[in-house]
C-alpha cells in the first residue's frame, strides 16, 4: 500500500506508526484510518516486530475527525467512514468482543504504546485510550469533544474511559466535553507519564526495549489477551483461564530460560525468537 498519510519504521523490535497529516494536527480521515489499519496488520505479522508505538508528526498526535470531513457528512446527511470493505482487520478472530472498529486493537499479539506528542481529541483521544501505556508531553490538550458536536462518545470512548480512571472522572469528562490538560490526564491515571518535548520518544523507546528484552513474547502477548478478555468475563472465568495457560506455558523453553535467568541474574535470551535485523533505520514509509 502507498503511504500517504502515515510512516512507519522497524528497529530494534519496535515499530513505530506516525500518523502523518502534520499541516492539519494529524486529523483522521477514512484514508488515514486504513492505512492506519493496515499497518497494524503489518506490525503484528511481522516477526522481527515486538512492539508498536503510535505517535504523532508535527506539533499533534490527532485532533480528532478532520473539519473538511465533518462539513462532508452534515451536508450528505449521513456519516461515511471512508474505508472500503476490504480494509484489513488486524485483532479480529481472537475474541467475538474484540472483532470491532477500534475494538480491534484488544486483539493485537504486541503491546501497543502512544507517545502523545500533542492534542488529542475525539477519535484521537479514542486512539490513546485503546494503547496499552500512554506516554506524554507537559501541556497537551485533551477533549471527548463529541458532545459539542451533538455526537455520541466516539468509537468506545463511553466504555474505555470509566474502566481507565473510573466511572465518576470520566463522567466529567465525557459529558461536559472540557478540555483537559496532559497534567490533570497524568493524575486521572490516563497518562502513565510525562516526559518532555526533547525526551518522549527516547523515554518511549526505552520503556518499551526493556519490556521487551525482559518479558518473553508469548507472556507478553497471553497477557494482553488476559487483561482484555477479563474486561469481559467473570474472576472465576480468568482463573480457570489462567491455570490453563500456565500448564501450557511451563512446558515452554521460555519458561525453562526464565527459571535459569533468574536463578543466573541475567536477562533471559528467549529461545522464541530469531535473531532480530532492524528492518528500517529511520522514518521510512512501508509501500508493498
Amino acid at each position: 500500500m502507498e503511504l500517504k498519510n502515515t510512516l512507519y519504521s522497524v528497529a530494534g523490535g519496535i515499530a513505530t506508526l506516525w500518523l502523518n497529516r502534520p499541516h492539519r494536527m494529524n486529523a483522521w480521515t477514512g484514508r488515514l484510518h486504513t492505512e492506519y489499519r493496515y499497518l497494524l496488520s503489518l506490525a503484528n505479522t511481522d516477526p522481527e516486530v515486538r512492539a508498536i508505538v503510535v505517535t504523532g508528526s508535527g506539533k499533534g498526535f490527532c485532533v480528532g475527525g478532520d473539519s473538511e470531513a465533518l462539513q462532508g457528512h452534515s451536508r450528505r446527511g449521513h456519516y461515511d467512514a471512508g474505508t472500503s470493505a476490504d480494509i484489513a482487520r488486524p485483532g479480529f478472530g481472537i475474541a467475538p468482543e474484540f472483532d470491532a472498529v477500534f475494538a480491534y486493537h484488544f486483539g493485537l499479539s504486541k503491546p501497543i504504546v502512544a507517545a502523545i506528542n500533542g492534542p488529542a481529541a475525539g477519535i484521537g483521544l479514542a486512539l490513546a485510550c485503546f494503547a496499552d501505556l500512554r506516554f506524554a508531553v507537559p501541556g497537551v490538550k485533551f477533549t471527548t469533544a463529541h458532545g459539542k458536536l451533538n455526537l455520541p462518545a466516539e468509537y468506545g470512548l463511553s466504555w474505555m474511559l470509566p474502566r481507565i480512571m473510573g466511572l465518576g472522572r470520566a463522567n466529567d469528562l465525557l459529558l461536559t466535553s472540557r478540555i483537559f490538560m496532559s497534567e490533570e490526564a497524568h493524575d486521572l491515571g490516563f497518562v502513565n507519564a510525562l516526559h518532555s518535548p526533547e525526551t518522549l520518544m527516547a523515554k518511549t523507546y526505552d520503556y518499551v526495549r526493556n519490556m521487551i528484552e525482559t518479558i518473553s513474547p508469548n507472556a507478553l502477548r497471553q497477557t494482553r489477551w488476559q487483561i482484555y478478555r477479563d474486561l469481559h468475563r467473570s474472576v472465576a472465568a480468568s482463573v480457570e483461564e489462567s491455570e490453563v495457560l500456565l500448564k501450557q506455558m511451563m512446558t515452554e523453553p521460555d519458561y525453562t530460560e526464565g527459571v535459569q535467568a533468574f536463578v543466573e541474574k541475567r536477562r533471559p535470551q528467549w529461545p522464541s525468537l530469531q535473531a532480530p535485523a532492524d528492518s528500517v533505520a529511520s522514518k521510512k514509509e512501508a509501500d508493498k
